[in-house]
This record gives C-alpha cells, sequence and structure tokens, in this order.
C-alpha cells in the first residue's frame, strides 16, 4: 500500500500562487490532482505519466497550473498561477497502481491511493 501525504496548501490572495507537493512512499505510476469544493463533486485538475513525458488539465486551470514530478524523490508537484476565487478547494493528490490508458486519466476511479487533502484558499 503506498501512503501520499500533501502539503503546500494555504490561503492566498487572488492572483497569486502556491505549489502543492504530494510525496509519495513507494513507486506508482500516472499521478493525478483533484480538487473538492464545499457542496461539490471531487473533480479532475492535472495529471501526468510515470515518465513525466505527457500532462493533462482540466479546461479550468490550463495555463493557469503545471504538474511534473521527481521519480527519484517519489513525488508530485503542482504549481498554481493566478488563482482565483474559484479555485478554493481540498486538492488530493492521487496515485495509479497500474499502468493508466489517457483515456481513464481524468478519472477518480483510476486511481488507487490517495492523500488526505490539503486546503487551498484563494482570497478576493
Amino acid at each position: 500500500q503506498v501512503q501520499l501525504v500533501e502539503s503546500g496548501g494555504g490561503l492566498v490572495q487572488a492572483g497569486g500562487s502556491l505549489r502543492l507537493s504530494c510525496a509519495a512512499s513507494g513507486r506508482t505510476y500516472a499521478m493525478g490532482w483533484f480538487r473538492q469544493a464545499p457542496g461539490k463533486e471531487r473533480e479532475f485538475v492535472a495529471a501526468i505519466n510515470w515518465t513525466g513525458s505527457s500532462t493533462y488539465y482540466a479546461d479550468s486551470v490550463k495555463g493557469r497550473v503545471t504538474i511534473s514530478r521527481d521519480n527519484g524523490k517519489n513525488t508530485v508537484y503542482l504549481q498554481m498561477d493566478s488563482l482565483k476565487v474559484e479555485d478554493t478547494a481540498v486538492y488530493f493528490c492521487a496515485g495509479a497502481k497500474y499502468p493508466v490508458s489517457t483515456i481513464i486519466i481524468a478519472r477518480t476511479t483510476t486511481y488507487a491511493y490517495w492523500g488526505q487533502g490539503t486546503q487551498v484558499t484563494v482570497s478576493s
């Protein structure tokens, strides 16, 4: 069982930046970031394949968010810039246990491992 621990959340003003980190206790294949705002379903934010050669983004964050990974450190990062109030949510890191098809990389059911989440609050 791989454990995932997120860090880097916090309170930031609109237009600001945050960098989230997710440290894994072991190897995972694709890794993703999802978020969940109060009263809403968990939604896909970004994902990256095992090698880091391919990245995927939700339309709502494209151009403002960058996902990356350091396999030597078993860590995935989410750099978020130009943050908006609507980005406020709990952000979850997720890891896939097996190789993942691009078709399903944005689905929550693709990922076997989940972190506890880190709160990101963007104030106006």
